[in-house]
């Protein structure tokens, strides 16, 4: 954006964040901390439209201030903090659909087992793991899953007034997704119907929004063409990529029906494993890739962590000197507990100093398994990012569970390695926060940018992607960013880091598309701000160096 834009600021302040953290000391070569905007920009709203193709590619690396675009200072902090320091290997698990391990930008930053032999099919460094090369895979081929409270009505596991509630929830979910299916599928016909007229009309295989505002409709049934196809050029920028939304979205709630909220459907069958007995161990394989092109949600993950920095392809992730493990655990459904308990433990014992988990249910029957492996990373100094859930729900009503996190019934944390992100939209102001972003002041801890975040997907592609699932990995790239270049740091210690570090927003935001329901960031988070790499590498710098406590 221009600096026109950064003249509607009415004020600007300095960060009364840390009042020893004036200046930055040589060690991070870098200036003080960023400067904030506290009031209300409201007027002068910045919407995804209007970002150059720049921009909207990377922007939850910019600058606020400099850039007028709430991201999280990254290019600043390679400019100004960075530069050529390189910093220790530091290994970031993602914990999630699976990766593809042979993506361009993905390949070189891949963590790779040395001691393991591929293809043996032995567990030559005795990790209890045959041919874990690059990871683990614990859901084995299966890929469709149900969601929890449908797997735990068809195997009745719970009490009286727990699957009652799962119950009620399954109705309702399923005649939701049947309407979403048949409302989408009745707009993609009109959509159809209406390209197809303008386009025997125009003469035309492709037409833009100034072709629709040239032609003259004699007739009511062009008129309507007209409307609807104006109406969707609102939405993308060609028919072609509205079609393509409409099938996706006929593809999400046919999942849904299929498989999610089907409670005849087992697709646990192909691993083989009682899902519900954590001494049953005997299951899964050592390629931990995303079995179909749609399994993209672990590619897309890791792009934004660490996919490779400055080699002229896709996109820069926000870390660098990282190495990506790959632990398939979260299948086109809910995640099983016993794989996430597993699959944290996994990273822990192979050297990750941070794991990613961009994934979450409503209800969890083996949580305590959960908590265990949170305490065990912990306890051996690993840092775990959280993806805060997308119901656009307030966390701290007890009615609104979201599973792992880190304390139980709105009480204290029962471990200190937990970091729970909330997502941001691209614009500051009223919207800031994403409408489908979970908040709360106990159980979301911080916010990052997560709208419309342009990152790998598989086969070499790259997309845009939305969700809090795109800001944890966000806060995990600046986590890396921090260990590598200070690993003397705790899991704690960065947690606070990041926490303390971050921008504190002033303006009053709306919660999950509710105009009647606001807040400040304060009020729905536990540290009131927004992520920022370079101040977390500033106040880093001061803990390291033994010139400043947390």
């Amino acid at each position: 954006m221009t600096n026109t834009y950064l003249k509607s600021f009415l004020a600007l302040s300095i960060v009364s964040l840390l009042t020893s953290c004036g200046s930055t000391s040589s060690a991070t070569g870098g200036g003080g901390l960023i400067l904030t905007p506290v009031e209300n920009i409201d007027t002068t709203p910045l919407k995804i439209a209007d970002l150059t193709t720049s921009e909207k590619n990377n922007w939850g690396h910019l600058d606020l201030v400099a850039d007028t675009i709430p991201g999280m200072s990254v290019d600043k902090a390679y400019d100004e903090i960075i530069k050529n320091r390189k910093g220790t290997k530091t290994i970031v698990a993602v914990l999630d659909s699976g990766i593809d391990l042979n993506h361009e930008d993905l390949d070189d930053v891949l963590w790779t087992n040395t001691k393991e032999k591929a293809g043996n099919n032995k567990d030559d460094d005795g990790n209890g793991y045959i041919d874990d090369i690059h990871g683990y895979n614990f859901l084995g081929e299966s890929y469709n899953e149900q969601l929890e409270y449908v797997r735990m009505l068809r195997l009745n596991i719970g009490d009286a007034a727990t699957l009652s509630k799962a119950k009620a929830k399954l109705d309702a979910k399923y005649n939701e997704a049947l309407q979403g299916k048949q409302q989408y599928e009745q707009i993609l016909q009109a959509v159809k119907n209406a390209d197809a007229s303008v386009k025997t009309y125009l003469k035309k295989d492709t037409y833009t929004k100034e072709d629709l505002a040239d032609i003259k409709a004699a007739d009511e049934a062009m008129q309507n063409n007209i409307a609807i196809l104006n109406q969707m050029f609102s939405i993308k920028d060609s028919i072609p990529e509205v079609l393509k939304e409409l099938n996706d979205g006929i593809k999400y709630y046919s999942d849904q029906l299929n498989y999610n909220l089907n409670k005849d459907f087992n697709g646990r069958l192909p691993v083989g494993d009682d899902a519900y007995d954590i001494s049953d161990v005997n299951y899964g394989n050592g390629n931990p890739k995303n079995r179909v092109d749609d399994e993209s949600h672990g590619t897309h993950v890791a792009g934004i962590i660490a996919a490779e920095r400055n080699n002229g392809k896709g996109v820069n992730g926000v870390a660098n000197n990282v190495a990506i493990m790959s632990i398939r655990a979260v299948p086109n459904g809910d995640e099983y507990d016993k794989d996430i308990a597993r699959g944290i433990r996994y990273a822990v014992d192979n050297g990750a100093r941070v794991i990613n988990g961009s994934f979450g249910k409503s209800f969890s029957p083996k949580a305590e398994w959960v908590y265990e492996a949170i305490k065990y990373a912990a306890d051996n100094n690993v840092l775990f990012v959280h993806a805060a859930g997308n119901d656009g729900a307030n966390l701290d009503d007890p009615t609104n569970g979201n599973y792992p996190n880190d304390q139980i019934n709105n009480g204290p944390e029962m471990a200190d390695n937990v970091i729970t992100v909330g997502a941001l939209n691209p614009k500051y102001g009223s919207e800031l926060v994403a409408s489908y972003s979970n908040y709360g002041k106990v159980n979301v801890d911080i916010f990052a940018p997560g709208t419309d975040i342009y990152s790998t997907y598989p086969n070499n592609e790259y997309e845009y992607s939305p969700g809090t699932s795109m800001a944890a990995p966000a806060v995990a790239g600046i986590a890396a960013l921090v260990m590598s270049q200070y690993p003397s740091l705790s899991a704690a210690q960065v947690k606070k880091i990041i926490l303390q570090s971050g921008l504190p927003i002033k303006t009053t935001v709306i919660l999950g598309s509710d105009g009647r329901k606001s807040g400040s960031l304060n009020e729905i988070s536990t540290s009131g701000k927004i992520a920022n790499a370079y101040n977390a590498l500033v106040l880093a710098s001061k803990v390291a160096a033994g010139k400043f406590q947390l």
